[in-house]
């Protein structure tokens, strides 16, 4: 499918129903690094068959909506990590370890026990499930492998970087089967580059090009604060993105709506496209399509609009559905502005 010009997506989640997930106990926590069953309402033998029925819902709002690119709204996941990391061979998740996370809290998480490998695909029935029902272009996220290691425990490697390698391996044996299996575009996320500079320096792109090695297709990598419902002050810029200039991803996933980032930071990504982050999801009022409009035109001014992507900041999984419905419809009235300024 071609894309029109300046093409409407979700960073990844979508708001999922109460009668399938307890909002209650979501709100307000960082999402679990382990499995955290017991958020789900659906008692196990039915769970499969309702997480099909509300991600066929979450297909149907991004249409209806009025989006270009549509994700399963990571409808099935407890968070946008575990469904994968905890799906790994050499990874203890009944007897987990401990690690801070981005607020220097302590989490339980995955203990990395022995080798850590892929015994299968993971994703692959879900990207299969979002081929079935939608003729739009289709993205599917991934967790990075430099977010993974800092979301674990590591007793078996050497070092974290060695343990970062073993999950890019994984992650890349999955990339190829969901290009293979039909992805358009698979993203991958890797919000602690961010969080975690220094470390990234060290061995986070030799990560993150470790798991694209040898793929081929769109490629997108996603860099944010942290969710808003969670991590409420947003610093001023990012600490870790001029250095994905050179990286191998072809899309790069940043927010700026929340943070009133300085644009002057797309100078140093003029290679790439930009999946622009312009929804606020700190706040569940839905903006205006013209305010939207708004925050996407001041990176025209560093980027032309074909390198441009009108995509929410993060996720919307803490919205109430209500919200993350209306502001899909602002991205999706936006764009018709912005294409009709632009012109045939």
């Amino acid at each position: 499918m071609v894309l029109p010009p300046l093409p409407t997506s979700l960073v990844g989640s979508y708001a999922q129903p109460e009668w399938l997930i307890d909002r209650a106990r979501l709100a307000g926590r960082f999402p679990p690094r382990v499995r955290a069953r017991e958020l789900w309402r659906i008692p196990p033998e039915q769970l499969a068959e309702a997480q099909d029925d509300a991600t066929l819902l979450a297909i149907r709002a991004q249409e209806e909506a009025g989006l270009d690119i549509l994700t399963d709204g990571e409808i099935r996941r407890e968070s946008y990590s575990n469904h994968f990391a905890t799906a790994l061979d050499g990874v203890d998740i009944d007897n987990p370890g401990t690690a801070l996370d981005r607020s220097g809290h302590p989490n339980p998480v995955p203990r990395i026990a022995g080798p850590v490998t892929r015994p299968r695909p993971v994703q692959v029935d879900d990207l299969r499930f979002l081929r079935a029902h939608t003729d739009r272009t289709i993205k599917i996220t991934v967790p990075g492998p430099f977010t993974m290691t800092q979301q674990a425990q590591n007793d078996h490697y050497p070092d974290t970087e060695a343990a970062a390698l073993a999950y890019a391996a994984a992650v890349n044996a999955e990339i190829k089967d969901l290009f293979a299996a039909g992805a358009d575009i698979v993203q991958i996320d890797e919000p602690y580059l961010q969080a975690r500079p220094d470390a990234a320096r060290a061995y986070g792109l030799t990560a993150l090009d470790a798991a694209l090695d040898g793929v081929t297709g769109t490629t997108a990598v996603h860099l944010c604060f942290g969710y808003a419902a969670i991590i409420h002050e947003r610093p001023e810029g990012y600490s870790f993105l001029p250095e994905l200039a050179g990286c191998a991803a072809d899309q790069i996933s940043i927010e700026t709506a929340q943070s009133g980032l300085d644009l002057g930071v797309l100078a140093d990504l003029t290679d790439k496209t930009i999946i622009l982050g312009v929804i606020d999801l700190s706040d569940p009022e839905v903006e205006s399509a013209e305010t939207v409009a708004a925050r996407v035109r001041r990176a025209f001014e560093y980027l032309p609009p074909e390198q441009v992507v009108i995509a929410t900041d993060c996720g919307m999984k803490y919205l109430p559905r209500a919200s993350a419905f209306g502001k899909m419809q602002a991205m999706a009235g936006a764009a018709a502005l912005l294409r009709g300024e632009l012109g045939p």
